[in-house]
């Protein structure tokens, strides 16, 4: 079950009649030498972290450390109630959620990195909100966990999640790659359709930079959580509606690898470029003379 790419993971799936969560909870138990159960209940303890982070700064808004993020998802939520927003239920929450993780992690509260903490948004975002929206099951939205961390370890072995090697694209654009993958799995989808949705987001967010103003994971951070999960959505309705991906998962991948290396190093983390050298921006965090 150590399947080392896409490919890999798709041959497994059809060999084994398996989804990719099913092939992904053999794998974490021959390798991680642990128990069906044992592996369960961690996973649900990652679920129980992620509905906290994503729901408690909507009655208690969190400010962050550097100040400069927080209260902006009970804003997001206060306007939902007005039935003014024009996102529709499952995005309008997805958004909230995400906005609300990123309040959680810069203000050092606890968040599940998936696959870091800059990106953590993404993931839970979205399914918790296809939970609400089409009663799913907790049980049901372990399997999306599962299947979403299929995705971030081939994105971990074959390229990178790290800001600082691949910019904001392999953050952001990988945890959205994950959260469309496990959407689809949920949706009653094929293990083909959930790469091809990965692939689709890597695609459509190539070339994002890494430019948190002030070097603190708050803005844009937050922000893009709240787009990547709008990629992932739109990614997922694609590959379950039959429109099938060009370009593998694994090619992509490559793509979105060999694309990050390239991109100069202010916009890497560095916060010396791109959103973080906007004029507003220096005045905001005092950190441009």
């Amino acid at each position: 079950m150590d399947f080392r790419s896409g490919t890999e993971l798709l041959a497994l799936c059809s060999q084994n009649g398996c989804s990719i969560s099913q092939i992904m909870r053999r794998r974490e138990c021959q390798l991680g030498e642990a128990t069906a159960d044992e592996v369960e209940a961690r996973m649900a303890r990652v679920l129980e972290i992620m509905r906290e982070s994503a729901t408690c700064p909507l009655k208690t808004p969190q400010r962050s450390m550097g100040g400069l993020i927080g209260g902006e998802a009970k804003r997001l939520s206060a306007h939902a109630t007005k039935k003014r927003d024009i996102c529709g239920p499952v995005l309008q929450r997805a958004i909230t959620y995400a906005m609300a993780v990123l309040e959680v992690n810069a203000s050092m509260g606890l968040i599940v990195a998936a696959p870091t903490a800059g990106s953590s948004g993404v993931v839970p975002a979205l399914l918790l909100a296809l939970q609400e929206q089409y009663h799913i099951s907790d049980q049901r939205l372990l399997d999306g966990l599962f299947n979403a961390g299929a995705i971030g370890y081939l994105a971990m072995r074959n390229a990178t999640v790290s800001g600082a090697v691949g910019g904001c694209q392999a953050e952001i654009g990988v945890a959205a790659a994950m959260a469309a993958s496990a959407a689809v799995e949920l949706m009653g989808g094929k293990p083909e359709q959930c790469l091809d949705a990965a692939s689709t987001v890597l695609m459509n967010m190539l070339g994002l930079v890494c430019d948190p103003v002030g070097g603190l994971v708050e803005y844009p951070c937050q922000n893009r959580n709240a787009s990547g999960v709008a990629n992932a959505l739109i990614a997922a309705e694609l590959a379950l509606s039959g429109i099938s991906q060009l370009i593998p998962f694994d090619e992509m991948l490559a793509v979105m690898y060999n694309v990050g290396r390239r991109l100069p190093v202010e916009l890497r983390e560095t916060a010396l470029g791109g959103c973080a050298a906007a004029p507003s921006a220096c005045e905001r965090c005092g950190g441009c003379g």
